[in-house]
This record gives structure tokens, C-alpha cells and sequence, in this order.
């Protein structure tokens, strides 16, 4: 299954905290914070202007961006927790972002 969202939203797949501290204490799932950052999976088509002029988004497929904490509703879909959101809930993308390998 395949989601598109509408408008100004953007579909987000977060990405994991490291699981341990700077020290090298091992943080269990239970006490782990979501975390407040993720990868765009889709955008919307944008909104319209007054003009009824579309006027896309700032973000799009792939780029990784940090989120407000509250933000999104979150959705499963083929078993896969994501975050659908407004554009406006991300605060910014995070430029040069390395994955880390699974």
C-alpha cells in the first residue's frame, strides 16, 4: 500500500536515537524519547496561494528534517510506523545527513 498525502503534508519515517549515551550507557526502548527527526517517504502538491496559484513544498523525498516533538498523527502502514504532517510542523533539513547502516 502506497499513501499520498494532500496538500501540505508530508509523509516522515523517523530515525532512530542512538541507543547509547556519550558515556556508553545503554538506553532501554521503554525510556528512549521519540525521536524528533526523519526521512520525507512523500510530499503533498503543495498548497494554493490567494491567486489559486499552486506553490510547492520546501522539502521533498529524502531529506532528512527535524520535526516539532508533538507534531504529526502517526499512521502504520504495511506495518511501518510513520508520521503524516503539515509542512509547517518541521523546523528545518538537516543537510549532509549520513544514514547509519541497519
Amino acid at each position: 500500500m502506497k499513501l499520498r498525502p494532500l496538500h501540505d503534508r508530508v509523509l516522515i519515517r523517523r530515525l532512530d536515537n542512538d541507543e547509547k549515551t556519550a558515556g556508553g550507557i545503554i538506553i532501554p526502548d521503554t525510556a528512549k524519547e521519540k525521536p524528533m527527526q526523519g526521512e520525507i517517504v512523500s510530499v503533498g502538491t503543495g498548497t494554493r496561494d490567494e491567486g489559486g496559484n499552486l506553490v510547492a513544498l520546501d522539502v521533498r523525498e529524502g531529506d532528512v528534517v527535524l520535526f516539532t516533538k508533538w507534531s504529526g498523527t502517526e499512521v502504520t502502514i504495511d506495518g511501518e510506523e510513520l508520521l503524516v504532517m503539515k509542512e509547517s510542523d518541521i523546523m528545518g533539513v538537516i543537510e549532509g545527513f549520513v544514514k547509519k547502516a541497519a
